[in-house]
């Protein structure tokens, strides 16, 4: 029995480390996982955004010499804004940057197209286009909330990775640290525009 006792320590060393090596990356594969499908619900959130904002710009274009170049901006910042996908499995702070940067550019360029509106009665009428204004903003709602969700994913899978002593395993099983959505740039200054058209302007 003696002899097999050092064989017997070792074995069940190696089953140790092979079940916190199996438990580590199994739930750093769901967790990672997870993020990524909470990402994919974000591009979706965008994704409705841009449909809405094509048939709005449909509707507004059929008003009498409405702003080209309200319009024009808009039309670019879509296009633009459509054309910068991020796949999942790569989501680094740099394509994430850049993914940011295309859909501010259109949230920008949406804003002055719904300010320049105000001047044009008909518009502010026309009930297609009233009811396309409140499908966006109840777009803008659920983008919050999928950004919130991913980043509440993405801090889960962080800090597992990162915990001592699953840091040292994350190398190992090649899993890296996820970037999170960050805050448009002075979004925390951002304006208060109102966009009731039932109000008289002052």
């Amino acid at each position: 029995m003696k002899k097999w006792l050092p064989l017997i320590i070792i074995g069940v060393f190696v089953y140790l480390i092979y079940s916190w090596g199996k438990g580590f990356n199994n739930e750093a594969v769901v967790l990672q996982e997870d993020a990524k499908t909470k990402w994919s619900n974000v591009e979706s959130a965008y994704q409705r955004r841009n449909d809405l904002i094509g048939n709005l710009v449909k509707t507004v274009q059929g008003a009498a010499d409405f702003e080209k170049t309200t319009l024009t901006d808009v039309i670019n910042a879509r296009a633009k804004a459509t054309s910068v996908n991020i796949d999942a499995g790569n989501l680094t702070a740099e394509n994430m940057a850049q993914f940011q940067q295309a859909q501010s550019g259109l949230t920008g360029a949406l804003s002055k197209l719904l300010v320049s509106v105000e001047r044009y009665p008909e518009l502010k009428a026309n009930q297609n286009f009233l009811e396309l204004q409140s499908q966006l903003e109840g777009t803008e709602n659920r983008i919050n909330v999928a950004r919130d969700r991913f980043n509440e994913d993405v801090n889960k899978y962080n800090k597992h990775i990162k915990v001592f002593p699953n840091s040292l395993l994350a190398g190992v099983f090649n899993f890296g640290e996820m970037s999170r959505y960050k805050a448009d740039p002075g979004s925390e200054k951002a304006p208060d525009v109102n966009f009731d058209f039932n109000k008289k302007k002052e």
